[in-house]
């Protein structure tokens, strides 16, 4: 008998401070295995997801794509309702729509963007606890967004990737990257064709060092030539970093 086999393409938000990522995994709570649990009992099928990025413990997403296949007759708005009414408050489903049998939220995706926010105060602020990082001394975000236009291009970022990494290829081209303020927020927008584990953070540890004089910003593109991990800052931690908004052709 032939089966029609239907292809969901979703985009959804999440507050990831609850979760080790988006990655399914066996010890600990993830974004995947939730989506999946729900997604099976709705539809009565089993279902695997595939998600547009990993993202670590702790990250965020104001918007991730991820598609699954199914049988079901189910409506795009059926399941968006339904989704929304049995997820925990952390996760949202934003929209969902039907595409080709071949598309894949990971393969497909042309480029992403992540926003890093960092609370530049002395004053504690409760609303943003898991949510950005906090950082004491003064930041001077017109120095910082002249040092990040050194990482725009094309460019071997084996410096900014993290050991455990499963890339065959550490080549990725970064087509912005603006670092603004917002009264005690700093905004690090980064845009690029993809990134390497751990790369925006260890981009933001990095900038955070051309703060203190630790590096010159006219050292950032000799340091990402390196290859030597050693040369750039700490990796920032987890809770100040969103996947801001992920793209398509299709």
């Amino acid at each position: 008998m032939f089966i029609f086999m239907r292809n969901f393409k979703i985009f959804m938000s999440y507050d990831g401070a609850a979760y080790h990522g988006f990655q399914r995994q066996e010890n600990a709570l993830a974004i995947q295995q939730i989506l999946e649990e729900k997604i099976q009992k709705i539809l009565c099928e089993k279902i695997i997801i595939y998600g547009c990025s990993r993202t670590d413990t702790g990250v965020h997403a104001n918007e991730f794509c991820f598609n699954f296949k199914h049988e079901n007759t189910i409506t795009c708005n059926g399941f968006i309702l339904a989704m929304n009414c049995c997820l925990p408050d952390d996760i949202a489903i934003l929209s969902c729509e039907e595409v080709d049998e071949g598309f894949h939220a990971r393969y497909d995706c042309t480029a992403k963007e992540y926003i890093y926010k960092i609370h530049n105060s002395n004053i504690k602020n409760p609303f943003l606890k898991n949510r950005a990082f906090r950082y004491y001394n003064h930041i001077d975000e017109n120095l910082l967004n002249e040092a990040a236009q050194h990482f725009v291009g094309t460019y071997d970022y084996k410096t900014f990737c993290s050991a455990g990494s499963s890339s065959t290829s550490t080549v990725r081209t970064i087509f912005s990257f603006e670092v603004k303020r917002e009264g005690d927020l700093i905004i690090m927008l980064v845009k690029g064709d993809g990134f390497l584990y751990n790369m925006v953070r260890i981009m933001v540890g990095t900038l955070i060092f051309v703060n203190e004089g630790k590096i010159q910003a006219s050292q950032i593109e000799d340091i990402i030539l390196s290859g030597d991990r050693n040369r750039a800052g700490k990796t920032a931690v987890s809770r100040g970093l969103y996947l801001n908004k992920v793209f398509y052709d299709v």
